[in-house]
């Protein structure tokens, strides 16, 4: 059950129109009822900043939450999403329902939604020493260096080959980032709740090459099968490492969850609904 906020981190994108000046009013209010608060607008944040606190209220558009969400669901840190951005599918908040209803969200009266992430590993061969282990809200996206470029990639679940995807890339999704790269890509969309992994080819050469939805527990491995690619990682397109010879990248579940703090009233279907610009009057 959700307990009153006594301590807040607040992470602000000075560059989206409006940030600091919320900032400041949040800050306030904060103050006003006897929060404990610190506030950065530093990108990324520092390291260790939101250690200790109840919960960590960010003000900017998605790509700021995630910034720190790997952060936050390690530290088990609730996210307060302010959205300054565009589409805001995870900073749901608007100013004005964040200035009028922020003191109720500090004493408690909020919803928790846990949202799982992806854990990204990269190995020079199957059972090498990790070279990298990041995790991701949204996405995990795999392409050859030069956006041009066709890949070719060979995935296996479980140890059981799948096939080889002659594409422009792979997206490997958590249902929190099926409405990102993913369905732009013309992959499902996924609701939150559904611990899955989507995995949706970019542009496949093979027409009947589509999305396959992954149970939670699987074990995902990717080979790059190009001799000619270079190919780039990123995670939540935030982190670019570049592998190249035979390197294996391992995705999996991570074993954290990110608590995502949303109205009492909070539905995902009306926001997808809002978002998505779909009809319906309810």
């Amino acid at each position: 059950m959700p307990t009153s906020i006594r301590t807040l981190a607040l992470v602000v994108n000075k560059q989206k129109s409006g940030a600091p000046d919320l900032a400041h009013a949040l800050l306030a209010i904060a103050q006003k009822s006897g929060v404990a608060a610190r506030i950065t607008d530093t990108f990324p944040a520092p390291a260790g900043f939101l250690k200790n606190c109840d919960a960590c209220c960010v003000i900017g558009g998605d790509g700021t939450l995630l910034g720190i969400a790997a952060d936050a669901a390690r530290e088990q840190v609730p996210v307060i999403g302010v959205n300054r951005g565009n589409l805001g599918f995870l900073t749901t908040f608007t100013a004005d329902e964040a200035r009028a209803g922020f003191a109720d969200l500090l004493a408690g009266n909020f919803q928790l939604s846990r949202r799982s992430l992806l854990q990204c590993k990269i190995c020079a061969t199957d059972n090498c020493p990790s070279m990298g282990t990041f995790d991701a809200l949204n996405d995990i996206v795999i392409k050859d260096e030069r956006n041009s470029h066709l890949v070719r990639l060979e995935v296996l679940a479980d140890g059981e080959y799948i096939t080889d995807y002659f594409s422009d890339g792979l997206i490997f999704s958590t249902p929190t980032g099926s409405t990102a790269y993913n369905l732009s890509a013309g992959g499902p969309l996924i609701h939150p709740s559904a611990e899955v992994i989507a995995m949706t080819p970019i542009s496949p050469h093979t027409l009947t090459n589509r999305s396959i939805i992954f149970r939670h527990d699987v074990r995902l491995q990717i080979r790059n099968r190009d001799d000619h690619a270079r190919l780039l990682v990123s995670a939540d397109g935030q982190q670019n490492p570049v592998l190249c010879g035979d390197a294996t990248v391992e995705i999996t579940l991570s074993p954290y969850r990110l608590p995502l703090i949303q109205r009492p009233d909070y539905s995902h279907f009306s926001v997808i609904r809002q978002k998505l610009k779909w009809s319906g009057s309810h």
